[in-house]
């Protein structure tokens, strides 16, 4: 006989998170940026967190991940889970991020700029 059911769990875990983080704590995710040689992808995994609460905002260099929680999809208030914030090197092509949940797993995905595309001649003007 089951006492707690993995269904149960998982409905009552994001409010533990939340409890923790009103408490003081911080829920911390597991952030893992993996180099590969197109780019880059930034890996966050909270297993309680669903798909529809992560945010990924691009402001400028900088990429600010985070999680929110609201206690119904439509409430117009939600408390912040956890934030990462990461400046990008000038090398990304911001452009091109692409952002994905599978898995209990959200990958965002950052390729690099292509440096023929960057590199051009200048006309030189005479007066």
């Amino acid at each position: 006989m089951k006492l707690i059911s993995p269904k149960f769990i998982r409905s009552i875990a994001p409010q533990l998170d939340l409890l923790n983080t009103i408490g003081g704590g911080v829920a911390q995710p597991q952030l893992q940026i993996d180099q590969r040689p197109k780019g880059i992808i930034l890996r966050v995994a909270m297993p309680t967190v669903p798909a529809e609460s992560f945010r990924v905002v691009l402001n400028q260099q900088r990429l600010s991940v985070f999680g929110e929680y609201r206690h119904q999809p439509d409430d117009e208030l939600a408390a912040p889970l956890f934030v990462q914030t990461l400046d990008l090197p000038a090398n990304l092509d911001l452009a091109r991020i692409d952002a994905i949940h599978e898995e209990n797993e959200l990958r965002v995905r950052i390729p690099f700029l292509n440096p023929r595309d960057q590199q051009r001649e200048i006309d030189i003007r005479q007066n």
